[in-house]
């Protein structure tokens, strides 16, 4: 019995497979070991009875998580996870590696990701380039879920949405500028914050300045990501994965359109090509 896993910073997705079939699934806070402590991850895995119920029998666990860029952070969160699976052998890589084996399997190509987070980096097959894009969701992370938190909660602070979405946003969320604040500045994972107003650019996908919003941040992924790794990398398969760029294809493709280029797969959620691919 394997599992694996998928984790931004916001969120974890779980798949157990026995014999190439998935037996359980389930998801939980982000498990990024830049962010949570071993404290905290150990209080995520023992709230979930799918994780419980089968901790023993899982041999082996293929773990793919924002922050696990070093061999410090991978084996901290390895060690981590070891508490609790005590019978697994646990692999941890970085959700970079994690979204090119899903897009890109043993072949070459650029892998973008737009989820939770942001990043992009070329693969060879085997292995990703080293690049310096990787600075998180305060200097970094442009056209991310996290980033476009931080745009719109700044445009209803200021009260420069339109006013229907000035109203909507008001009575979805409830907030005022001090609750904002002491939740980005005072209080731990401020990243998860952010990253749970995507779910109104979802709810109001059709409206021109969500839309709107959605074409300047995406553009701005291209300039800052992209196009650089591209110039690199001229003539590589691109391959897009993440919940922002699933959910917002038709905007992507355009964007792509408009810079020359041609996205080749978009993967909304890569754990179901990893789970293929560590099966098999």
């Amino acid at each position: 019995m394997i599992a694996i896993v998928y984790s931004g910073s916001k969120t974890a997705f779980w798949k157990i497979a026995s014999e190439g079939k998935t037996i359980a699934e389930c998801t939980m806070p982000g498990i990024n070991p830049c962010f949570n402590d071993q404290k905290t991850i150990l209080h995520y895995l023992n709230k979930k009875a799918t994780l419980i119920n089968h901790a023993e029998s899982i041999k082996k666990i293929y773990v793919f998580a924002a922050g696990a860029s070093s061999e410090e952070r991978k084996e901290e969160l390895a060690n981590t996870l070891n508490l609790f699976f005590r019978y697994s052998k646990i692999t941890v890589m970085d959700d970079l590696y994690g979204a090119a084996i899903s897009a890109c399997y043993n072949n070459s190509g650029i892998v973008a990701i737009l989820g939770s987070g942001a990043n992009c980096a070329y693969f060879d097959g085997k292995k990703l380039e080293k690049n310096n894009y990787g600075l998180g969701f305060v200097f970094g992370d442009e056209g991310s879920a996290n980033y476009l938190g931080k745009v719109i909660l700044k445009l209803f602070l200021q009260e420069k949405l339109p006013a229907d979405l000035q109203k909507e946003f008001e009575l979805k969320y409830n907030l005022d500028r001090p609750q904002v604040l002491e939740r980005i500045y005072k209080k731990p994972m401020a990243q998860q914050f952010l990253s749970s107003f995507f779910e109104f650019f979802l709810d109001h996908r059709d409206h021109p300045y969500i839309l709107d919003i959605i074409n300047r941040a995406f553009e701005l992924y291209f300039q800052t990501y992209l196009l650089p790794t591209i110039k690199l990398h001229p003539g590589q398969e691109i391959h897009f994965v993440g919940l922002v760029a699933g959910n917002f294809q038709d905007q992507l493709r355009a964007i792509a359109r408009n810079n020359g280029l041609e996205i080749t797969t978009i993967t909304k959620e890569p754990i179901y090509n990893l789970l293929n691919y560590y099966s098999n």
